[in-house]
């Protein structure tokens, strides 16, 4: 039997080595990607509202989602569904965005449907967002969309 090794981390948990594009993509081994967000950092709300709103400005709503999911992994258990939610949004434009049409639509509608419950908390715009993402998951009939160009904002704008 031909057993292949798989990549693991320092604690033993499977991870592959190969890079990533900005859409999270794996690349052949040896060419030159994006660097992966670093797994398991507990931020304050605020730093992973930026953060998040960084990398999806950039064009790396994947990237986003690993920062948003990190949150929804530590934060208190009464805002665990609204982090999933907006981890899910991120997702769903990562898939929009590789031209996975039906599966970003699915993943915009499933987040924004568990955002919605929520009043806005640590300046989250979430009627903006839930707005936001059932109009990209109505308009994803053309074709894959430009991350960065359909980038939510993640916080009320002062």
């Amino acid at each position: 039997m031909n057993r292949t090794r798989r990549d693991r981390d320092a604690e033993g948990r499977a991870r592959s080595a190969r890079p990533r594009d900005g859409l999270g993509r794996p690349l052949p081994y040896g060419e030159r990607g994006v660097e992966r967000q670093p797994e398991g950092v507990v931020r304050a709300p605020g730093e992973t509202l930026r953060e998040a709103q960084r990398l999806l400005d950039a064009g790396m709503p994947f990237h986003a989602h690993e920062v948003l999911e990190d949150a929804w992994k530590s934060c208190p258990e009464e805002e665990r569904e609204l982090w999933r939610g907006l981890a899910q949004l991120a997702v769903g434009l990562t898939h929009a965005a590789r031209g996975n049409l039906s599966g970003g639509a699915r993943l915009l509608l499933r987040g924004a449907d568990r955002i919605g419950a929520y009043a806005p908390v640590h300046g989250i715009d979430v009627s903006g967002l839930v707005t936001w993402a059932r109009a990209l998951a109505g308009r994803l009939e053309g074709g894959a969309v430009d991350a960065a160009a359909e980038a939510p904002s993640l916080t009320v704008r002062q």
